[in-house]
């Protein structure tokens, strides 16, 4: 056997060599981690949308592609943002692990990539609505601290690598599973800390702002007793807040001052107008039920809900404007740099398209546009419900494109005729016998007049209807079915106030909105 040549660096087995790697794919998680850790604690006290992570989940969601988008939110619905947050932290996890196994092979490449990495955070923070230079701050001090952790992380990795002797190796691991650990853990800890110190400051920023409801000028009529069914199952005539879902494009729920709050009407008008957040209160406020839609709603889905709205009209505002001859659009403007185009005429007509600070009786919740968004019956949000709405833009379509249609959808977006049933579930077992089939019907700013059900190939029977709230709501139904053993088909349909039947068409949500007939699998015992 050939003597080991004198002072030669030993030879590293297999495992040794896997237990390497591991450590530099650690020492880059830690240093990244450290560097998140660092920025999310400067965006708490310099701008929560600063921060390079949510940043960079805002702009995954620019520039995703429609089918990916609608694909995300058919899969997890409102849960939409978390699983975009988590996707572009596992992402950055990958690459963070990456750059630590190539800076212990290649230094300073490793660093290299911590550093672009950094720069995407860079240029997402900085390509937000309302980002300005101090916006930069927190991403570079990631950049800087990732890079130094990353190179102390690795000189300790290599050290433990060098050692020799168990005594020293395993002294030398010691020193770097601390140092990774601290660093790792404490930069968990600053991020999470951080989010949900950011969190509570716009909770009690909002709950400190809350103000008391002035009287509406105009009061929405009593809710007939016959408009709601006692069904068990059935989506309640009027969603609750907390229910009521939300699909927008902030990862980070805005948080505005209504003190510094304004609205400008600007564009292709007589008369520019400027309305401060008292100035809105002071106006005689309508209380009005409406009924809003996501585009993205496939063929009964929830993305829908119904709400009791307290707001003042466009349409007055518009009027105190003035639009010039030929406008025909208005692009409203979100805070978060969002875009609605919608029609002028859905805004100057006789629907009651809003200006809402209140909605179910409270101040609008941060989430759903605090302290005002607007709601406009008949059209689905994507061209209509703007939250934390600041500026109005009387244009033309062919003039101004907004956020989704650049995206490929409609630039128009008038609700489709739709049914849902609710109760029995898809795939549920009821008892033979007498079974109340029930659900909801819409077809905002027209109304609902007749819906049917069909068992299996069978003739479609009429529904009961519960009275009309309005036309601007969807309106709940029943069906007693005279349930006989088997598996069954059930199948709805709806027939809006001018006549027109549900189209049994099936056609994609994307671009304008779903169409086809609910249909629900069901056994009977």
């Amino acid at each position: 056997m050939p003597d080991q040549q004198v002072g030669a660096k030993p030879r590293r087995t297999s495992a040794e060599t896997i237990r390497a790697r591991w450590r530099a794919a650690f020492a880059g998680l830690a240093a990244v981690s450290a560097g998140l850790g660092v920025a999310e604690v400067l965006a708490v006290i310099l701008s929560p949308t600063s921060s390079p992570l949510f940043s960079a989940g805002s702009l995954v969601i620019d520039l995703a592609p429609s089918w990916l988008k609608e694909s995300v939110i058919a899969v997890f619905g409102t849960a939409d943002k978390p699983v975009i947050i988590a996707s572009v932290a596992l992402l950055v996890a990958a690459l963070a692990a990456l750059a630590g196994l190539v800076e212990r092979a290649k230094p300073p490449w490793g660093r290299v990539i911590v550093a672009a990495v950094g720069g995407l955070g860079l240029v997402a923070a900085m390509t937000r609505a309302g980002s300005s230079l101090v916006s930069a701050i927190p991403s570079i001090a990631a950049i800087l601290v990732g890079v130094w952790v990353l190179a102390v992380l690795i000189r300790r990795s290599v050290a433990v690598d060098s050692s020799v002797g168990a005594r020293s190796q395993g002294a030398s691991r010691r020193t770097f599973l601390v140092n990774a650990g601290l660093a790792a853990g404490l930069g968990i800890l600053a991020t999470v800390g951080g989010r949900i110190v950011a969190t509570g400051i716009q909770a009690v920023d909002s709950a400190r702002r809350m103000f008391t409801l002035p009287r509406p000028a105009v009061a929405a009529a009593p809710i007939p007793s016959g408009a709601s069914l006692d069904v068990p199952g059935i989506a309640p005539l009027v969603t609750g807040n907390s229910d009521f879902y939300r699909i927008d494009t902030a990862l980070i729920v805005p948080s505005i001052d209504p003190a510094t709050w304004s609205l400008r009407i600007t564009g292709l008008v007589d008369n520019e107008v400027t309305l401060t957040f008292d100035e809105l209160l002071a106006l005689p406020l309508e209380e009005s039920y409406t009924t809003l839609a996501c585009v993205s709603n496939y063929v009964g889905g929830g993305l829908i809900g119904n709400a009791l709205w307290l707001g003042y009209p466009i349409r007055h505002l518009l009027e105190r404007a003035g639009p010039k001859s030929g406008a025909d659009m208005v692009l409203s403007r979100s805070a978060d740099g969002f875009t609605a185009g919608t029609p002028l005429t859905a805004l100057t007509d006789d629907r009651n398209a809003i200006l809402a600070v209140a909605m179910n009786g409270t101040p609008l919740p941060a989430e759903h546009g605090f302290p005002v968004r607007m709601v406009v019956p008949g059209l689905y949000g994507y061209v209509s419900a703007t939250k934390w709405v600041t500026e109005l833009k009387v244009t033309t379509f062919t003039a101004d494109a907004a956020y989704w249609t650049h995206r490929g959808w409609s630039a128009r977006g008038p609700v489709k005729l739709s049914s849902r049933i609710d109760t029995p579930r898809q795939s549920g077992t009821v008892s033979a016998g007498t079974v109340v089939v029930a659900g909801v019907a819409w077809s905002q700013h027209v109304g609902i007049s007749r819906v049917q059900v069909r068992v299996d190939d069978d003739p479609w029977s009429d529904a009961e209807l519960a009275d009309a709230l309005s036309a601007d709501t969807w309106r709940q139904w029943l069906y007693r079915w005279d349930a006989r053993q088997g598996r069954h088909t059930l199948t709805v349909r709806a027939t809006d106030a001018n006549g027109m039947v549900q189209t049994a068409v099936q056609t994609d949500v994307v671009p304008d909105g779903a169409t086809g007939l609910h249909s629900i699998d069901v056994t009977v015992a």
